[in-house]
């Protein structure tokens, strides 16, 4: 018997099935700075213990999405390792923050599947929940992937296909974010004197800056977060897939677009909530990502009167700048250049 691990196939997922993800992985500083070293991200929380601590943090917070990419990498063996593409997120919480010195480890529990019309694919529903060494939650959220079958000929399971929310409450927000001095909230060093009551619904920004993905930089972020996909960094493989390359992580996308979004949202510190996303095309080594966002709703949250959550709408672009904003054509089909959208809440202090 092999002592090898190939990864699940469409047919081995059952409804309802619990998988302990290994390894678990304690964060440190240096992933921190790996963080800010691939991406740039400049949020003032997230990089500087003094700024946090004089809002009321015990100090600085690792970036949301580096816990995200973390919680997920640890699900890629057992859930995604024969995908074809991871399809879309829904129902995101950022429960509390995570600090370097904790350790972090995924659960997950399959939540539904239902086989394509090809026959060879299916789509594979799971619910992904990230702790920390004492059992607290600090991320939960489902994702949906296409997985390959192993045998095409084999009988198609009874679809089971979720209901998921189309969005958050934002009364459900603001967990991982104790109480904030807001009066210490120093816009000079936060990068931005625009808060909560400056942004209003419907208003897009664009963020104007690119940046570039070189080789080396998104093979290893999917290495930081052990990422075991192959289509992400074995080219020996990959050099017969339909685009005769490696693709670069998803969540790679996600988080240079979100650095890119500081340049007009410096004050949007904390990701709350991820409502949906959908990576709506993929991309290489040399391409340049820009990125613009629009604001889709605003919100109180109870018995808090140091933040309120806008609920933006992130979209990102390869090989194309976005001073108009682009998005979907008039038949509603995402123009080539797009390859995410991404739908989630931040935190503003007002």
């Amino acid at each position: 018997m092999s002592k090898t691990n190939r990864g699940n196939f469409f047919e081995d997922f059952k409804v309802g099935q619990v998988i302990r993800h290994a390894t678990p992985r304690t964060v440190t500083s240096g992933d921190q700075a790996l963080y800010t070293a691939l991406y740039g991200s400049r949020f003032a929380v997230q990089s500087s213990d003094a700024f946090a601590k004089s809002l009321g943090y015990s100090h600085a917070p690792v970036d949301d999405l580096l816990t995200f990419h973390i919680v997920f990498g640890k699900t890629v063996p057992d859930i995604s390792l024969n995908a074809v593409a991871n399809l879309g997120y829904a129902g995101g919480r950022f429960l509390a923050p995570v600090f370097p010195g904790d350790t972090i480890s995924t659960v997950s529990e399959v939540i539904g599947k239902k086989e394509n019309s090809n026959g060879k694919t299916g789509v594979v529903y799971v619910r992904s929940t990230g702790y920390t060494e004492n059992g607290t939650e600090v991320l939960d959220y489902v994702r949906w992937v296409m997985v390959n079958k192993r045998v095409a000929a084999n009988p198609a399971p009874e679809p089971v296909v979720p209901e998921l929310p189309s969005a958050l409450d934002p009364q459900s927000l603001g967990t991982a974010v104790p109480l904030l001095d807001t009066a210490n909230w120093d816009n000079d060093l936060a990068g931005s004197e625009y808060r909560f009551d400056d942004y209003k619904i419907g208003e897009k920004i664009d963020h104007v800056d690119g940046m570039t993905v070189e080789e080396a930089e998104h093979q290893l972020a999917t290495r930081l977060y052990q990422n075991t996909a192959k289509v992400h960094f074995n080219q020996h493989t990959e050099a017969h897939n339909r685009f005769g390359h490696r693709l670069v992580y998803g969540g790679h996308v996600i988080s240079i677009a979100r650095a890119l979004s500081f340049n007009g949202l410096a004050n949007a510190f904390h990701i709350a909530g991820i409502n949906g996303g959908r990576h709506v095309g993929p991309l290489a080594a040399g391409d340049t990502v820009y990125a613009w966002s629009e604001v889709l709703d605003k919100a109180d949250i109870d018995g808090r009167s140091d933040v309120g959550a806008l609920r933006l709408r992130l979209v990102a672009t390869k090989n194309r700048t976005c001073h108009d904003f682009p998005g979907q054509d008039h038949e509603d089909n995402y123009l080539p250049e797009v390859v995410l959208d991404f739908d989630y809440w931040a935190l503003m202090p007002k």
